[in-house]
């Protein structure tokens, strides 16, 4: 089986998402976002329906980026998604990639890729 692993700059930019969820956290909840996790314990179900509702408009499609992952895919490659981004946000972003025609059958990569700094 040929594989590849993408990373999910090339399908878009998580960090402005990242940077607006974190402006609404801290001024919603009142928390130091620098320390997500002592100040607000479930952090990441909020930033996945905060990244669920707002991906469409943070994340656009490029016709030639969408071109080459399906010719690799339709010639048999399984493609898996890679990011230093929070799982949360990787996964909404990989999701409205699916949803807008890409391959339903492309999944984010779990663990580490070699030469990359991994997911989380």
């Amino acid at each position: 089986m040929k594989a590849v692993a993408v990373d999910l700059a090339a399908l878009g930019d998580t960090a402005p998402l990242w940077r607006d969820w974190l402006d609404d956290a801290q001024r919603r909840f009142r928390v130091d976002v620098s320390a997500l996790d002592e100040n607000l314990p479930n952090w990441r179900q909020l930033l996945e329906r905060f990244a669920e509702e707002r991906a469409p408009v943070y994340f656009r499609r490029d016709a030639d980026v969408s071109a080459t992952l399906r010719r690799l895919h339709d010639g048999g490659t399984r493609i898996g998604v890679f990011t230093e981004a929070p799982t949360e946000l990787r996964v909404s972003h990989f999701r409205i990639w699916a949803l807008r025609g890409g391959s339903s059958s492309w999944s984010p990569v779990t663990a580490p890729v070699s030469g990359s700094a991994g997911t989380r």
